[in-house]
């Protein structure tokens, strides 16, 4: 229940507006019982007097219980329609504020500290926020209300007859208590089940639509389909078991209030012969109880709710208590003149805190950029090169070492003022789905439209974009899907054109590209490094020129850096490299 006690104090700033949802459910039960009660009391007292002869009649107050129905009902409607109002928007703002908790929760983990499975976090986002929106009208309300009237209806009851009073309670508790409790036992395995099984359902389905290329390709589109339909099937298995669990409560729910209506005349019936009660009051007492059971009623439901709803709270609360990668520190110092960066015996190793032996991605690092160089960073595959940006951006923590920018450690600068001074470029450019203008928007959001096309002017896109009919409001498509992969690299261009900020990274903004291509968005890249420091990641070695700076890594270190031009002769590994790349060229 840690969990659940967790969300409530989560919801605690709309704790009027869920007093006032309970107090209004509790008027609408009170009313029913009242209604039904006083309804049988009336209809018994008429038809006695009717039996009793003209004078009785006469004598027998019509009006007063008459107007007690109509207040009763009046209050019923207006009480139950007046609490579905104030349930919907006090789980409404629930909602809403479980959503901005996890969002600002997950925030600091992106991107390395998400590393889900893309359908399981938004699972997590979507599918678990909603099951918990469950909480508070089907599971909460109803049991406090449930509680407050059981106690309430019975002390009525009490007061006319004990033994009736107690008779009711008592079963009550039965039914309120004992068969919801069963059913909560009875729902805790496949309840978790379900949630698990809607997960990996989810996340296979997510999966199966965004790698349907390489299945299709492979031949394992039916191996991928039959588990999706497996899970699926083990999926309505599960949803069948809860609602046999949820019907079988509910029958158990209805054959009590049966019974309570008939200990009700077994009671009532020496107490009106011994001259204790009234033919009415009897009348009052089978009616009440019948009407009392519509509180307990829901319970039976209710209850089996709570274990999905602690499991996707589990989930939910376990992604929000995620540590971040970095930590940032309360405010950074003011921004230095200069930018230099020096970076000397770093180590670095991704979720350090989980391994027992730390595998280091930078493992001794030393690297000097001064402001306004060109520094190119070369090797190969997993020797450190994206690790490097991953640093600089605050994406990733380095566990030893000194990393200054500025004369300023990386440690004491927060990371949304770090990724201020830099532009990304890298080969994976993510495009929004929606027009060219929204996806430039995002780099400079106050950008007007001869701005924008200044962007496009210096990324070479500006007479693609002319030429669209639509302009700058062309849909560029899920992920770019309408528009070629050297267009979106461009687009990635006009973005940084727009930031305009004192250090630009590029990670291999050229890799997959055609030669043709690629020379051109070279062109436009010496464009928007103009002015700007830059570390440029690559594998090829006709875009360094001979005045660049080059660091070449191997195994989370520097081994050689200089001036390419004086490296290409005097150095050890980067004559090999222009060897091999030589080589490859000629196959």
């Amino acid at each position: 229940m840690r969990e659940l006690i967790r969300l409530l104090r989560l919801y605690r700033p709309y704790g009027l507006w869920m007093a006032g949802g309970v107090a209004l459910g509790l008027a609408t039960m009170l009313a029913n019982f009242g209604l039904l009660a006083l309804a049988g009391w009336f209809l018994a007292s008429a038809a006695a007097v009717g039996l009793a002869g003209y004078a009785a009649q006469n004598a027998f107050n019509f009006f007063t219980p008459a107007a007690g129905v109509r207040f009763f009902a009046t209050v019923r409607v207006l009480a139950r329609y007046a609490s579905r109002l104030v349930d919907h928007e006090a789980t409404f703002r629930q909602v809403a504020a479980l959503r901005v908790f996890l969002f600002a929760r997950l925030v600091p983990l992106a991107p390395l500290g998400l590393v889900d499975r893309g359908g399981d976090l938004l699972g997590r986002l979507v599918a678990d926020v909603e099951r918990l929106s469950d909480f508070y009208p089907r599971v909460l309300v109803p049991v406090l209300v449930a509680a407050i009237a059981s106690l309430a209806m019975a002390l009525t009851f009490g007061l006319i007859a004990p033994a009736a009073g107690l008779a009711l309670y008592l079963l009550l508790l039965l039914a309120g208590v004992a068969v919801p409790l069963i059913g909560l036992g009875a729902a805790a395995k496949p309840g978790r089940k379900i949630v698990a099984l809607e997960a990996g359902l989810r996340a296979d389905v997510v999966d199966t639509v965004q790698g349907m290329a390489d299945l299709l390709t492979y031949g394992a589109a039916p191996a991928m389909a039959a588990r999706i339909e497996g899970r699926d099937a083990a999926l309505i298995a599960g949803q069948r078991r809860m609602r046999s669990i949820a019907a079988s409560g509910a029958a158990a729910s209805t054959l009590l209030a049966n019974v309570a209506m008939a200990a009700m005349l077994l009671i009532g019936i020496p107490l009106l012969r011994a001259g204790l009660v009234s033919g009415p009051e009897l009348a009052l007492f089978v009616l009440g109880a019948l009407g009392a059971f519509e509180a307990v009623a829901p319970l039976s439901q209710a209850l089996p709710l709570l274990a999905p709803i602690r499991e996707s709270t589990r989930r939910v609360f376990e992604i929000a208590d995620r540590p971040a990668p970095v930590r940032d520190p309360g405010a950074s110092p003011p921004r230095p003149g200069r930018l230099d960066l020096e970076l000397r015996g770093i180590r670095l190793c991704y979720n350090a805190a989980d391994k027992p032996e730390r595998i280091w991605a930078l493992n001794g690092l030393d690297l000097s950029i001064p402001q306004g160089s060109r520094m190119m960073l070369l090797g190969r595959s997993g020797a450190g090169k994206t690790s490097i940006a991953n640093l600089l951006l605050r994406f990733a923590e380095y566990q030893e070492g000194s990393a200054l920018l500025g004369g300023i450690e990386l440690h004491d600068i927060r990371g949304d003022d770090v990724r201020s001074l830099f532009t990304v470029v890298s080969q994976r450019t993510f495009l929004f789905h929606g027009t060219i203008r929204d996806n430039l928007l995002l780099a400079r959001p106050g950008a007007t439209d001869p701005m924008l096309w200044q962007a496009l002017e210096a990324a070479q896109l500006a007479a693609f974009v002319r030429a669209a009919p639509e302009g700058l409001d062309t849909q560029v498509g899920e992920a770019g899907a309408r528009i070629s992969g050297g267009e979106a690299r461009r687009v990635a261009l006009a973005r940084a054109v727009l930031r305009d900020t004192p250090w630009l990274i590029l990670d291999e903004p050229t890799e997959g590209l055609d030669p043709v291509t690629a020379a051109a968005l070279r062109g436009a890249l010496e464009a928007v490094m103009a002015g700007r420091t830059v570390l440029w990641i690559t594998h090829r070695l006709e875009a360094i020129s001979e005045a660049d700076r080059v660091a070449v890594l191997e195994a989370g270190r520097v081994v050689e850096s200089g001036i390419l031009g004086v490296l290409r002769n005097s150095g050890r590994y980067l004559p090999r490299l222009l060897q091999l790349q030589q080589g490859l060229a000629h196959l």
